[in-house]
């Protein structure tokens, strides 16, 4: 099949890429700029913002499905720049499927469009949506999500899927995040509890979204759907992040502070950088501080169930692959 993945430089879709090359299928990145290593790999490039209709939809001619990856992730920033590129955006790729008459559309979202702040210990897809949310991230994917879910119907299949928190060789976002603040020193445990959370490894969440792309069709099981994804190995949260900082070579975090005072950081942080306009993002936010003090993992029966989802690589594995990635510089 020939397949278009929007955000195919990025971490996720260059994996989603790689994988779908190498089982044969055409592929056409989408995003702002090329990038050479996709480009040594066959792989088309169509370059454009998510906001450009027109762009999504001259991405789009010719394809059989679509990989809606690329979003605007984060715990800061504009509201109208989350807005865009994760509602807009999305909007104008289900635009595009309909235009260019593509009958499949798989969609990266997040468990994050149905956290409300508090413990999620096994939840399922059941879990409602929040009425608030304390981060433009995930209130704009949520509502993304839903209006991916809302565009299934019998011209167009679609499906949301939810990976938490996605790691390994080559991730531009968590890890480096981790490591940067560890080296300076600057993480605190979260309270005493040990809260477990689920994790997934980025070839795993990558293989989820070929396989739901393979069971998905107008009327599947898997049709209008979303789906948690994860290791299935739910560990507390401290000891991913001192998994993560010895790969980088680093000590683990030992200082702890109250969850009620990093709350209260975070609001005030946020406050500081609204109020003078203040360059980079808080240390601390009200969403970040929530995140790390509460638990953070799901069911996997309807994954498992519907398109077979089963992770390959362990979390053990996962770390190996990482600490010599980092090794090697």
């Amino acid at each position: 099949m020939k397949a278009l993945v929007t955000g195919g430089g990025g971490f996720l879709g260059k994996a989603i890429v790689k994988m779908l090359i190498e089982r044969g299928d055409t592929v056409r990145s989408f995003s702002r700029t090329p990038h050479p290593e996709l480009t040594d790999l066959g792989v088309e490039h169509a370059c454009g913002a998510l906001e450009d209709a027109v762009a999504v939809s001259a991405a789009a001619k010719g394809c059989d499905i679509v990989f809606h990856v690329a979003a605007k992730a984060g715990v800061w920033g504009a509201f109208e720049d989350f807005y865009r590129t994760n509602v807009t955006g999305t909007a104008n790729v289900i635009a595009a499927c309909r235009e260019q008459s593509i009958g499949r559309l798989v969609y990266t979202s997040s468990p994050s469009v149905v956290f409300d702040g508090s413990d999620m210990e096994g939840v399922d897809e059941s879990v409602p949506y929040p009425e608030h949310f304390e981060a433009f991230y995930p209130r704009t994917k949520a509502e993304a999500e839903k209006l991916v879910l809302a565009a299934n119907d019998a011209s167009l299949a679609t499906v949301a899927l939810r990976p938490h928190l996605i790691w390994g060789p080559g991730d531009n976002h968590l890890v480096p995040r981790i490591l940067e603040r560890g080296k300076k020193g600057a993480l605190r445990k979260i309270g005493s509890k040990e809260c477990l959370v689920d994790t997934i490894y980025v070839d795993n969440a990558a293989r989820a979204h070929l396989q739901a792309a393979d069971h998905l069709a107008v009327g599947s099981p898997v049709a209008g759907k979303a789906y948690f994804l994860s290791q299935g190995e739910p560990l507390p949260v401290w000891e991913v992040v001192n998994r993560i900082l010895a790969a980088g070579g680093l000590p683990p975090v030992r200082r702890t502070i109250s969850p009620r005072i990093a709350y209260a950081a975070g609001a005030l942080l946020e406050t500081i950088y609204r109020t003078f306009s203040l360059p980079g993002e808080p240390r601390m936010t009200r969403f970040l501080a929530r995140e790390l003090s509460t638990a953070h993992w799901f069911d996997l029966s309807a994954a498992r169930r519907d398109f077979g989802f089963d992770p390959q690589v362990s979390f053990d594995e996962g770390m190996d692959r990482l600490k010599r990635s980092l090794t090697k510089g």
